[in-house]
């Protein structure tokens, strides 16, 4: 397997990155544009693989269509497909086989879809042919697994013949996601109503509009990291806003406890030392922005900061079992994230786990796995600063941040294929 050697000189942390817009609101705007009757402009798209993949597969001529990775993809391509005539088999790699698709697909069965599981019941690949008969206006689907499901129908939801209504059952997880399927809904002028469990959206028409994509603050996470190990700091990321519609801007808030302040300038922010000492106990809930949870984990390993997280439950569906990822990696430079006792938490469902230890790379460089997983990769990169590292399957970053490594030898890390 290629594995690429990462190491820096020093800890000093200064630069400009330019970021690639944002994979989240690619993908949503991208299957708006295909859903609208007139043709709008979109600039400065994602140039992730995955917004690559949902991209030529919204074109594709094939019948099997294969989302890869992609799970955002796959979800979005679910709904859209359901409403379509034509039949299509969406299928994806093995990992993407292994990861759910019931809450989704049997929600669409409900409306009167024509789906149906090709192997395993509720898991990709599935078979998706002509909806029989106008879809029902009324659904019910769990809330408390993913947000994309729900964001799924709502892409679709204005071009429906009686609009849809949706009850999302149980405690809504990542809300932030659905709040920027919403307001990018409305700038293309869909309204909705959402009360109480219940979002209601009419039969409209999306009307075209151009549209320019922010900058990825789940790649900003990673800057935060190399922010909070440097000694000296002072990192611009162009292409970022202060009014975001991503939840991951809530690292930004999160650097202030790791001595970072962050200042707004256009569209662009800078990392600088904040001059307040860290936190030397770290306590969050990723319920709301779990895909820079594994940033927050690996900057406080780097800092020596202990810490307590909840909210992580969706990580378990990611492209890899991120919680169990994130256990096996960080124990190789001596720090324990550990699920703590069900006693800990008497009157909630909810499960804490603790990170502490104190971080050591040995006296030979440790080698990180990525598990297919674009995150493990990017929020071990920054460690570099402490000692060298390997890292691989260095390229499963393509999937959402193609530069990364290009970038952080902008910043004077060495980056060498082993």
């Amino acid at each position: 397997m290629t594995k690429v050697r990462v190491s820096k000189s020093d800890q000093t942390a200064v630069g400009k990155i330019k970021l690639s817009g944002s994979k989240s609101i690619s993908n949503r705007v991208l299957i708006i544009q295909a859903l609208c009757n007139e043709s709008f402009d979109i600039s400065n798209l994602s140039d992730s693989d995955d917004t690559k993949t949902l991209q030529s597969l919204l074109f594709s001529d094939s019948h099997e269509l294969d989302a890869h990775h992609a799970g955002t993809t796959y979800r979005f391509l679910t709904s859209y497909l359901a409403t379509r005539v034509g039949e299509n088999i969406l299928t994806g790699s093995e990992r993407m086989q292994e990861r759910p698709i019931k809450a989704l697909s049997d929600a669409l069965i409900k409306m009167g879809a024509d789906i149906s599981y090709l192997n395993k019941e509720g898991y990709p690949p599935l078979k998706i042919g002509s909806p029989t008969r106008a879809l029902n206006s009324k659904v019910s689907v769990s809330a408390d697994i993913s947000s994309q499901y729900i964001s799924s129908l709502l892409l679709v939801a204005p071009t429906l013949p009686d609009g849809l209504e949706i009850t999302m059952v149980g405690d809504l997880v990542s809300r932030p996601y659905l709040m920027m399927t919403l307001k990018i809904m409305e700038y293309f002028g869909v309204s909705h109503s959402w009360i109480g469990q219940t979002i209601s959206v009419g039969p409209q028409k999306y009307k075209a509009k151009n549209f320019f994509v922010e900058a990825d603050w789940s790649s900003a996470s990673y800057y935060y990291i190399i922010a909070a190990v440097a000694k000296k700091v002072d990192i611009t990321l162009a292409g970022l806003q202060k009014d975001s519609l991503q939840g991951d801007s809530a690292i930004a808030m999160i650097g202030n406890s790791f001595g970072l302040q962050t200042e707004y300038i256009g569209n662009s922010i800078r990392i600088t030392n904040s001059g307040n000492p860290r936190e030397e106990f770290f306590e969050y809930d990723f319920i709301n922005c779990p895909d820079i949870a594994q940033s927050v984990s690996t900057m406080a390993a780097g800092t020596g900061v202990s810490a307590l997280f909840t909210g992580l439950q969706t990580l378990r569906i990611k492209e890899t079992d991120r919680i169990a990822a994130l256990q096996a990696e960080l124990a190789k430079v001596h720090i324990w994230l550990s699920k703590l006792p069900a006693k800990f938490s008497k009157k909630s469902d909810l499960e804490y786990y603790m990170q502490e230890g104190n971080i050591d790379g040995d006296e030979m460089a440790p080698t990180f796995s990525t598990y297919n997983d674009h995150r493990m990769a990017m929020a071990f990169g920054p460690l570099a600063q402490l000692f060298p590292i390997e890292v691989e399957d260095y390229m499963v970053v393509t999937k959402s941040y193609p530069k990364y490594w290009e970038d952080l030898k902008n910043l004077g890390f060495d980056v060498e294929l082993v």
